[in-house]
């Protein structure tokens, strides 16, 4: 327990991006050890910046109505683990709305650290970044209708949630018929809810 401490310690006090952002790095953690899920994202939106809750949100509401959770269960830090590829707010995108790619120094740096003291039993990987980098060089619609794990553990990759992924809902509609009721399910059980 004193390790995974030591690593939100660290975690918070992270400055690594100091000079590539254009505001103070705000590093945040959400969880604890023995958390049941582990939820990987991208990175934290500028709302999450601000008010320092992880998917504090339009694409968090969406993502809570997918798996059936409460604001309270969400956010109920012996439930999920959550955390993100990028542990800061990257800054917004000159075009298109979106927000610029995380610095890859984030991940490099902290998720061996996570992964390595963590062991949920049941991952869930938000979007395309999260999952290129627990299965790089394929594709997320793949990724999203195959079984997966990591860790010897189930493994559900799930595209963003953000109001700018609709072209994907709208190409794969099959995910909201389908897959996100087998997710929601596997979830509750592993929550025991």
């Amino acid at each position: 327990m004193q390790k995974i401490q030591q690593l939100h310690k660290e975690l918070k006090e992270c400055r690594l991006c100091r000079d590539i952002f254009e505001h103070e790095p705000r590093p945040r953690v959400w969880g604890k050890a023995g958390a049941p899920v582990m939820l990987i994202g991208q990175a934290p939106s500028r709302k999450v910046y601000e008010t320092g809750i992880p998917f504090n949100d339009q694409s968090g509401k969406k993502l809570r109505s997918w798996l059936g959770l409460s604001e309270e269960q969400f956010w109920n830090q012996e439930y999920l683990y959550i955390t993100s590829m990028a542990q800061c707010f990257p800054g917004k995108a000159a075009k298109g709305g979106g927000d610029i790619k995380p610095p890859a120094i984030c991940s490099k740096t902290w998720m061996p650290r996570i992964m390595s003291e963590l062991h949920p039993e049941l991952y869930l990987l938000i979007g395309s970044y999260a999952a290129n980098y627990f299965f790089p060089k394929t594709k997320l619609t793949d990724l999203v209708f195959k079984e997966q794990s990591i860790n010897n553990k189930p493994a559900f990759v799930l595209p963003h949630p953000s109001p700018l992924n609709r072209k994907w809902f709208k190409d794969y509609p099959a995910f909201e018929e389908l897959k996100v009721e087998e997710i929601r399910q596997t979830v509750h059980a592993m929550l025991k809810i």
